[in-house]
């Protein structure tokens, strides 16, 4: 039996979110999604789309014009050009984004549960704590608007990309190099050294989404041992990165 949501009893961020849970319910690997049912099932959903506002229903349709056209290409015989090897086909791209989506979830959950664990140990006397464990140190600020911060950086990033030239893009795929993220880390606490720096601003030299994650990552790292610190003085002033007291 066909695994079909209902869209408007489950909240879903978007087209993104509905293919990962379908994933997720049909227990196959993210790369499996083309040999599996995932297609038919959402195009099936789809027939509730009047349940939804006209910006959320066009994004869930581009979805599924992108899921038919690899369908189709599957189909059809291969064209007897051969295409660029190099070249992100329909299937990489959404396998791409599929995956970076779903390890965006899962550090915001992960960062949820930090907050929660923050906020428990304010309920609890010091005395019941002899050596307290390590948390993030964040003033004015909670770890929900850092991560509200950090989808801002990604989508300031996907403007960016459609806005680019071409011929820019190129020069600067070439000389990207690949951060780690202890070497990302090290890079973060040289910067702060000196004084506190922008939050916004530790990203500027990460071009794509697995390097602006790789630098988010490190810096809730540094926060978690305690190595720096995150300070906004309130909701519309910028966010301060700094080393900690």
């Amino acid at each position: 039996m066909a695994y079909v949501v209902d869209l408007k009893q489950y909240e879903y961020s978007g087209p993104l979110d509905l293919l990962l849970d379908m994933i997720s319910h049909a227990k196959i690997d993210i790369k499996d999604i083309f040999i599996s049912e995932i297609t038919e099932q959402y195009l099936e959903s789809m027939q509730q789309l009047n349940d939804l506002d006209m910006d959320s229903a066009s994004e869930f349709l581009q979805m599924a014009a992108t899921l038919l056209e690899i369908k189709s290409r599957a189909l059809l015989p291969k064209p007897p050009v051969e295409e660029d090897p190099d070249a992100e086909s329909p299937e990489e791209a959404l396998i791409r984004q599929l995956e970076e989506y779903k390890r965006f979830k899962e550090i915001s959950q992960e960062m949820k549960q930090l907050e929660e664990e923050a906020k428990s140990l304010f309920t609890k006397l010091p005395e019941e704590y002899p050596l307290p464990p390590p948390t993030i140190e964040l003033t004015g600020l909670t770890l929900a608007g850092l991560t509200k911060a950090f989808a801002r950086v990604l989508r300031r990033l996907e403007q960016q990309a459609e806005n680019e030239q071409f011929e820019k893009f190129s020069r600067a795929e070439m000389r990207r190099e690949v951060y780690t993220v202890g070497q990302c880390m090290a890079r973060i606490q040289k910067r702060i050294k000196s004084g506190p720096v922008n939050f916004f601003s530790l990203f500027e030299d990460a071009p794509t989404k697995e390097e602006v994650i790789t630098v988010f990552l490190a810096l809730l790292e540094l926060l978690k041992l305690n190595k720096a610190r995150a300070e906004q003085k309130n909701e519309y002033e910028d966010i301060l990165i700094m080393q900690a007291a």
